[in-house]
């Protein structure tokens, strides 16, 4: 059995994903979890976790969900651990940095950051100073000024950026991954998680 995570692009109608989950059936797929990344302007961004019966049938489905009307595979990627479902990963993570010992737990949080958005690099900054990194991580000046400016107009960071605030430690977190576009859903997922993070890394400040 290979398990991979899909995301995909399709129209905002009904059956729109019950015709992607057929065509996954049509080469032995099965759908294990759905996760809702983005909706609006007629558009749905869904992640599908999906078991195949081998890895050589990936383009082949691939291939499938593409001859869908108006459906498009944004990326597809093998899971790398049991906690497939984003959900399910960040409460495992945040169990994990609880048990943390506390002088360890900035660390830890970097490399949980790391797992939870699948970045190429995370970066956690207190008053000016880098705390932790993860990744080949862009200066910390150079990416509060883009961060910075995108909010001053309303917007999000770069398209491939995650920022999240910690008020109660003074410090931010950012990661950035390149391969492809962060999502809503992904956002809203690190600011629940920074919340809880905040909390146990302010505890032993």
């Amino acid at each position: 059995m290979h398990t991979v995570v899909v995301r995909v692009w399709l129209p905002d109608r009904p059956g729109a994903l019950g015709q992607v989950a057929s065509r996954i059936g049509a080469v032995r797929g099965d759908v294990l979890g759905i996760d809702i990344l983005e909706s609006g302007g007629g558009r749905v961004i869904d992640e599908l976790v999906v078991a195949l019966p081998d890895e050589g049938v990936v383009d082949l489905m691939v291939q499938e969900v593409h001859a869908i009307d108006g459906v498009s595979v944004e990326h597809v990627r093998p899971t790398v651990d049991e906690h497939a479902d984003g959900a399910q990963l960040g409460l495992a993570l945040a169990a994990e940095l609880a048990e943390t010992p506390a002088g360890q737990r900035a660390a830890a949080f970097v490399a949980a950051v790391e797992r939870l958005t699948e970045a190429a690099w995370v970066l956690l900054v207190a008053d000016d100073t880098v705390v932790a990194t993860a990744g080949t991580a862009p200066a910390a000046d150079y990416v509060a000024a883009l961060s910075a400016g995108k909010r001053h107009v309303g917007e999000h960071p770069a398209s491939d950026q995650f920022w999240s605030d910690l008020p109660r430690s003074d410090m931010w977190v950012a990661a950035g991954r390149p391969d492809r576009p962060v999502h809503d859903r992904e956002r809203c997922r690190l600011d629940l998680f920074a919340r809880i993070a905040d909390v146990l890394l302010s505890a032993h400040a």
